[in-house]
């Protein structure tokens, strides 16, 4: 096999977060949380439940940029609506971006700046309060940078574990990791954000350097790399067309 590039050790990572979680619905926003949760599927978690990215239930994931107007077996349709009750009921498990993400892991989506008279306006809370109130819900940072991985975030969207703990009715709240293209963090005891693994490349200092609030490395394993099969299906039926290197470039 080819040397295997950083992107390739991020979509195994994003495989992971899925690894054995039964006959769920997998939400995955970007381009390497939805190889990772096609190449679950293929690997490790037969039972997971994979959308076309519309409507449609697929028996085999489709490449990226493929739905099922293009071919393959569609195993069911649901609509915009049934999403909700999907949500509702726990059966999802979902991998979403952040753009501002703190120690507890409370997550912003919606704007940068005072929300009053913001510096920038995103994409809006969306669903990640009921995403996180509802089931697992990992987090996926193509760029690990001080600007993301802040000591407060502007708007909080996606509930953190602080918040989890002094509210009522969250007894569903479960957030799981956070993948980004240097390392996989994970939660303590406390709540808080450590450091799991750092990808091949990448020092402890590196990771400490590009977060906001202090964070340490110095004891954290090195993050797996995907095996013969895994590349196969990541370079020949997943991702051919290589757009994994988009997003985690070959070249930082």
């Amino acid at each position: 096999m080819t040397e295997i590039t950083r992107a390739e050790v991020c979509a195994a990572a994003c495989a992971d977060a899925w690894r054995g979680a039964g006959e769920v619905l997998a939400h995955a926003v970007g381009v390497l949380p939805a190889i990772g949760a096609r190449l679950a599927r293929l690997t490790t978690s037969p039972d997971l439940v994979l959308t076309d990215g519309e409507a449609y239930f697929m028996s085999e994931p489709p490449p990226l940029g493929r739905t099922a107007a293009h071919g393959g077996v569609v195993e069911g349709w649901v609509p915009y609506r049934r999403v909700f009750d999907i949500v509702a009921s726990g059966r999802r498990q979902s991998m979403m971006g952040a753009s501002q993400i703190d120690r507890y892991g409370n997550q912003n989506i919606s704007l940068i700046g005072d929300w009053r008279r913001p510096a920038r306006q995103l994409i809006g809370v969306r669903g990640a309060p009921g995403n996180t109130v509802n089931h697992r819900t990992d987090y996926w940072v193509a760029r690990h940078t001080p600007k993301v991985f802040v000591e407060k975030v502007d708007v909080v969207c996606g509930v953190g574990n602080d918040r989890a703990r002094d509210g009522k009715g969250l007894r569903f709240h479960d957030l799981g990791v956070v993948i980004t293209n240097l390392a996989v963090l994970d939660y303590g005891e406390d709540g808080r954000l450590r450091v799991r693994s750092v990808h091949p490349g990448v020092t402890a200092e590196e990771v400490r350097r590009n977060t906001g609030f202090e964070i340490d490395a110095s004891d954290a394993a090195q993050t797996r790399l995907p095996d013969e099969a895994e590349l196969r299906l990541i370079r020949q039926v997943i991702d051919p067309q290589g757009l994994r290197e988009r997003e985690v470039p070959v070249t930082p």
